[in-house]
């Protein structure tokens, strides 16, 4: 159980107005964090809460949603306050009342995904690193998709499925892929648009007939790769992807490289969750090959 009393008082040592009326009380969340509601001065606020070295995380999150606010599409929770005890660590964010989607919602959220898309860098990447579940996510500022890509994404996982000890046929084949990712670019040079990063049918729900979005692991890359996310473990229908398309159409190609886009996800689930992802992750390798 947290240490509530002193993580509060770092709250209100930051001018964030939190008085505990009743104990936090355990919700529904991720797999790395342990999340909580609470009522504070007549307002449910929700909680994220680990150990102190999650605050790095906690605020890489907090700093990815204001960013997606930057954007004035697709809703995301309001930060409240982001602090550590010394011992502990606690993200505070806007509680929201979520509801079951409908298409229209499905809808809205393409459309508000596309305007969010939009909303441009002149460089690949992110003023700071975050994660993607658990695992580090470098986001070093590069003029070239394809370099950053090939080193700050697949690279990357590829390293740490060797450590991991997935080598062998994996790490020739990633390697080569890599060396070869400018043909999937030839006739359409994406955007560094700003992205969600982690868009999976878990990080998007509805509220007041809108979507809202969160859980975000934000950088500025080709817009296709939050389309990859969606489309990898499901949790969109049809009126998501006719809206977006009806509002940005994706380009020529968008096939192979939404399977490239999906790789770097597979490949983290195999970091993450070992081996069951192997055959997957070579399979869309040798697909791309």
């Amino acid at each position: 159980m947290p240490e509530w009393q002193s993580l509060f008082s770092v709250l209100r040592e930051n001018d964030i107005n939190v008085s505990l009326h009743d104990m936090p009380r355990p919700v529904g969340g991720g797999d790395i964090s342990a999340a909580w509601r609470i009522k504070a001065e007549g307002n449910s606020v929700f909680l994220k809460t680990g150990p102190a070295e999650s605050l790095a995380m906690f605020q890489a999150e907090a700093d990815g949603l204001r960013e997606l606010q930057k954007a004035d599409a697709v809703r995301v929770p309001n930060v409240l306050g982001c602090v550590s005890s010394g011992t502990e660590s606690l993200l505070a964010l806007e509680w929201i009342d979520f509801e079951l989607a409908d298409s229209a919602t499905e809808k809205m959220l393409g459309q508000q995904l596309a305007k969010q898309h939009r909303y441009c860098e002149n460089r690949f990447g992110w003023h700071k690193d975050n994660t993607i579940g658990s695992t580090p996510q470098h986001n070093l500022w590069n003029d070239d998709w394809v370099e950053f890509l090939a080193e700050d994404r697949l690279g990357f996982q590829l390293e740490l499925a060797a450590k991991n000890g997935f080598t062998g046929d994996l790490q020739v084949e990633g390697a080569a892929l890599c060396k070869n990712l400018g043909q999937f670019f030839a006739d359409s040079w994406p955007e560094a648009s700003l992205l969600h990063g982690d868009l999976w049918g878990g990080n998007w729900a509805a509220a007041d007939g809108a979507p809202v979005i969160f859980d975000p692991a934000v950088y500025y890359g080709d817009r296709e790769s939050d389309i990859a996310m969606t489309k990898l473990f499901g949790g969109f229908g049809a009126s998501f992807y006719d809206a977006y398309e009806e509002a940005w159409p994706l380009s020529a190609g968008s096939e192979q490289r939404i399977l490239l886009y999906q790789l770097y996800h597979v490949l983290n689930h195999l970091n993450l969750f070992g081996g069951s992802y192997l055959n997957r992750a070579l399979g869309i390798i040798r697909a791309l090959s």
